[in-house]
């Protein structure tokens, strides 16, 4: 579904994994929202599509090439989707976009994306297999 001011290609693509409110504990002195804080519910979504893919526990092991396009802003609604890329034996590719619904506006506009790199663990933090998708 295309929100008005957005153009179909312009859709965020993916899962939607993570939504949540920018509050103005989140901010820098200029009033925008900590590009921190923004990455960290980005790995929080790619942890929670690599886990449900790995079935266990996974770790962050990289982020690729993060840029940010447009800020965030107090009161903006972030929704993070994220698409699982590829699989290795005990690797998984993930890619996360952020998308910020403006505060009192229809508007939704992309303000960031990167590929984030999981691997699945045991208990004691060892690498393990990814397991075969669930048929289906």
């Amino acid at each position: 579904m295309t929100e008005p001011g957005l153009q179909p290609e312009e859709e965020p693509r993916g899962a939607l994994t993570v939504r949540t409110i920018a509050m103005p504990a989140d901010t820098n002195a200029n009033g925008d929202i900590f590009g921190g804080w923004v990455m960290s519910q980005m790995d929080s979504a790619g942890g929670i599509a690599g886990v449900d893919r790995a079935q266990g526990r996974v770790v962050t092991i990289a982020v690729e090439a993060m840029t940010f396009h447009r800020p965030v802003k107090v009161g903006d609604v972030l929704s993070v989707y994220t698409t699982v890329e590829s699989v290795g034996r005990t690797s998984m590719k993930i890619d996360v976009e952020a998308w910020a619904k403006r505060f009192r506006t229809t508007l939704h506009e992309k303000v960031t994306d990167a590929t984030f790199t999981f691997v699945a663990v045991d208990e004691e933090g060892r690498p393990r297999p990814v397991p075969a998708p669930p048929e289906g």
